[in-house]
């Protein structure tokens, strides 16, 4: 029992208990509208997909496929697998570049910032198969930097191929990628690495694991780089930098994001004289700058940033077993974080059971996005729509063609009438179903409001008896419906969501 008390066994204990909270966090809510979006858009396999590279698609695909279900809990199950080995994997670089003990903490740090380990670690997202390669990347890159000989190329192999992964997972991982290139130029005894063949084939080999992806983009008009590029662009806002600072801090927790950015402040304050805290800050100093300025000119989102803190958690790690004269503050941190974390995911996971927020004055059900829309389908099949050869559901908004399409369980062809549809302007295009008549599902629209948008496209549309969204068995959200007689020709350009068919 000796080895309970280790930073291994504790490392162990903590895996084990993180992974068992989070299978009963995964069973406890319905699909989130970016996992809902993720799981039904994503049934037809392909090589990468319009909003992100295919990891976590493939995942929540093969998943479904494997067991013949779309259930939550099960389509959850591949991310909370893999942020198991994520934590290992912040365990294992931790320790090697300081202590095993460092290593211990910073698992633990990392599991208890909410953006971090709550989301990336359960829901059906690219940031769960980031990180893990992201760590990954990093745990190889490190003996990569100490080898020599036959070892220093399985290493830097290694990582180019994590460093593809992570490609594969999220664009926004080149950021992380340069700065591995930044600290190779400004580290004194890294940079003869730049004069040796070794970092070149890591990138030959990162750049052959994101060639499917260049393909596919190449093959649809490089459509997913061109939808990336331009969600930042816009006028100038002068406080969007404070607000992604805000946003950031409330996403880690403030009390956890501070300890963060003030080690990282630390290792940037001694340079590369450091060499490990220096690699840690080259490596997240990326992200979080660049999302930071790029909140000025425009809506960048706030988790945008988080791969930049993984990589300041060793930091983290390595600092608190280092302050013992404030052992005592650390364990009311430690004992106050971890109450509150607990507190939160029980709070979500009863409100979303039980729906007691509903007796209090919201405009809006605060939970509904993470409740799955199964009334649709019960109300649908009632009336006997899913039982009509050639039924057509559309929507305007690609979120819920997401939720619709889950809901329905592929029963269904459900497409997206709005300006943007994604990825379903892609798999669902409207112009297979040229002539057809359109079951229209379209929620916080009026008669009014869906005659201005859609009138063109189809001869006449018809308003009929409206739907509801329950959440535990209480009405949450009204769901309109109208039936769309014929649709017209013009629709598939316009709502394709392929910039190469818009004028």
């Amino acid at each position: 029992m000796a080895w309970v008390k280790t930073p291994a066994g504790g490392v162990t204990i903590l895996i084990l208990a993180t992974f068992a909270a989070r299978l009963l966090f995964a069973a406890s809510l319905g699909l989130g509208i970016d996992e809902s979006y993720m799981v039904a858009a994503g049934r037809k396999l392909q090589l990468s997909y319009f909003d992100h590279p295919p990891i976590a698609w493939w995942m929540a695909w093969g998943i479904a496929h494997l067991t013949g279900s779309e259930n939550a809990f099960v389509v959850r199950l591949p991310f909370i697998a893999l942020f198991a080995l994520t934590t290992f994997l912040m365990y294992r670089v931790t320790a090697v570049l300081f202590d095993p003990k460092a290593g211990l903490w910073a698992a633990v740090s990392l599991n208890m910032a909410p953006a971090l380990g709550i989301t990336a670690g359960t829901w059906v997202l690219p940031d769960g198969p980031l990180f893990a390669a992201l760590l990954g990347t990093l745990f190889c890159l490190i003996p990569a930097l100490r080898s020599e000989g036959r070892a220093a190329w399985g290493w830097w192999s290694a990582t180019g191929g994590c460093a593809g992964l992570a490609l594969c997972s999220k664009y926004s991982a080149l950021l992380t990628l340069v700065g591995a290139v930044a600290f190779l130029a400004s580290e004194p005894q890294s940079r003869r690495w730049l004069a040796r063949p070794h970092p070149y084939l890591a990138g030959l080999i990162g750049l052959g694991v994101f060639l499917p992806v260049l393909i596919w983009n190449a093959k649809h008009g490089w459509i997913s780089f061109l939808f990336q590029g331009s969600r930042t662009g816009g006028s100038l806002h002068p406080f969007g930098a404070i607000l992604a600072i805000a946003g950031q801090a409330a996403f880690l927790l403030p009390w956890v994001w501070a300890p963060l950015l003030w080690c990282g402040l630390v290792a940037l304050r001694r340079g590369p004289s450091d060499r490990e805290r220096w690699l840690l800050v080259c490596l997240g100093a990326p992200p979080i700058l660049v999302f930071t300025a790029a909140a000025l000119w425009g809506n960048a989102l706030f988790h945008w940033a988080a791969p930049g803190y993984l990589m300041l958690v060793p930091l983290l790690g390595e600092a608190i077993p280092r302050h013992r004269q404030t052992s005592r503050l650390m364990r009311i941190w430690l004992a106050g974080t971890s109450a509150f974390v607990i507190f939160g995911v029980v709070f979500v996971i009863s409100e979303v059971r039980f729906d007691w927020l509903s007796e209090l004055p919201f405009r809006k059900d605060p939970t509904v996005d993470v409740v799955d829309w199964t009334s649709l389908r019960i109300e649908l099949e009632r009336r006997g729509f899913l039982d009509r050869p050639g039924l057509v559901v559309a929507t305007l908004k690609w979120h819920e063609a997401g939720k619709i399409d889950y809901a329905l369980g592929g029963l269904v062809p459900v497409i997206c009438l709005g300006s943007d549809a994604r990825q379903y302007g892609l798999t669902a295009n409207s112009g297979d179903y040229i002539g057809a008549d359109v079951l229209i599902v379209a929620p916080r629209h009026s008669s009014a409001q869906i005659e201005t948008e859609l009138g063109g496209r189809f001869d006449v549309i018809e308003p009929i008896a409206p739907t509801t969204v329950t959440h535990a068995g209480r009405p949450a959200m009204e769901l309109p419906l109208f039936i769309g007689r014929r649709l017209h020709k013009s629709a598939a350009r316009d709502a394709s969501g392929d910039p190469r068919n818009n004028p």
